[in-house]
């Protein structure tokens, strides 16, 4: 199956978005699938107003059109609402080509946040990119009762995975630090609502891992705290695990792939009762959540190391790369390849 995937998120950007599709693409390649990825690295690009990290495409129609055009996919996914994305709803649409949309990021709150936009009009761009799609895929059950509620249609379920071979506990910490150690893992900046973590009233030491447009004035507000910026691989695996409680602060993330990498290194997730954290926390299972963030910190404490891993044991990347490909096929007009080897499905 020939499958192009257009995103205005991709590499060297580091978050949900790229690792989900980093994930997926790399699993349709090693099933036998063929797979184009439009990203914004084979553009010239300018960068985003106020987040100068994320490179916006430059009037990507012509080349975005020479790519689908050469490559004569089966299906294709539009991942976000930006320049590319833009571009591949354009061409699907004059050339009467279904498409489907992933419902990634909180656009409107985002925008909300940076500039005094009303949400209903950001809602409605948001919102004329991917009703016009065949569907659009969402992460979970309560973003997409609240989607619904803004006039979003053909909304369907797509899960996240989390590579437990690499998140996992350690028998030794490697953070030196007083305990209790609550740790705050992903992306710098205003609409992840860390202010909410660092302000907690509370013993042991406050740790942040992550990069992004507000790192530096939060270190200057906040010199009490642990800044370590961006870590990757085993050495994020070891920091990770070596937390006693993750907090987890965000209002705006539909998911919150952070929160999986944690359980999976058997830290517990502190965190609101909100989008995303509602459809994957477990109190006293794996975390716990609560309006009253201290009182989330301190219960989540309380869990059991062991259940949290128990609990990220139960998703995988194979599973959801699955469900995507389901969801693509659905959408064709005629039925292609199976979705993935025998020996592969759970």
């Amino acid at each position: 199956m020939r499958i192009a995937i257009a995103t205005d998120a991709w590499f060297p950007q580091i978050n949900g978005v790229v690792r989900t599709l980093d994930k997926t693409i790399s699993l349709l390649k090693e099933w036998g699938h063929e797979v184009l990825c439009i990203n914004p690295g084979l553009f010239r690009s300018v960068p985003m107003p106020t987040y100068p990290d994320i490179p916006l495409a430059l009037f990507p129609y012509a080349r975005v059109k020479e790519m689908l055009d050469a490559f004569q996919p089966d299906a294709i996914h539009l991942s976000t609402e930006g320049p590319i994305g833009w571009a591949g709803r354009r061409y699907c649409l004059r050339h009467n080509h279904p498409y489907t949309t992933t419902y990634h990021t909180r656009f409107p709150e985002y925008v909300r946040l940076r500039a005094p936009i009303p949400l209903s009009l950001s809602y409605a761009f948001v919102r004329a990119f991917h009703n016009k799609a065949t569907l659009t895929m969402v992460a979970t059950g309560s973003m997409k009762k609240t989607l619904e509620s803004h006039g979003f249609k053909n909304l369907e379920y797509w899960t996240r995975g989390v590579d437990i071979e690499h998140f996992v506990p350690i028998d030794q910490p490697v953070l030196d630090l007083p305990h209790p150690i609550a740790l705050y893992l992903g992306r710098v900046a205003v609409e992840k609502n860390i202010t909410d973590f660092l302000d907690l009233k509370m013993p042991g030491s406050k740790v942040v891992i992550g990069d992004g447009p507000a790192l530096e004035s939060l270190q200057q507000r906040y010199p009490q705290a642990h800044f370590l910026g961006y870590r990757k691989n085993g050495d994020l695996t070891r920091l990770l695990a070596s937390a006693d409680v993750m907090v987890f602060p965000s209002r705006t993330d539909t998911f919150g792939l952070v929160m999986l990498e944690a359980m999976a290194c058997g830290v517990p997730v502190a965190t609101y009762p909100v989008e995303g954290p509602l459809d994957v926390i477990k109190n006293g299972i794996n975390g716990w959540m609560d309006e009253d963030l201290p009182t989330a910190v301190t219960r989540a404490l309380e869990v059991d190391r062991n259940s949290c891993r128990q609990f990220a044991e139960g998703y995988s990347w194979e599973a959801c790369t699955r469900q995507f490909l389901t969801l693509i096929q659905s959408n064709l007009s005629d039925p292609v390849v199976e979705s993935a080897p025998a020996e592969k499905r759970l």
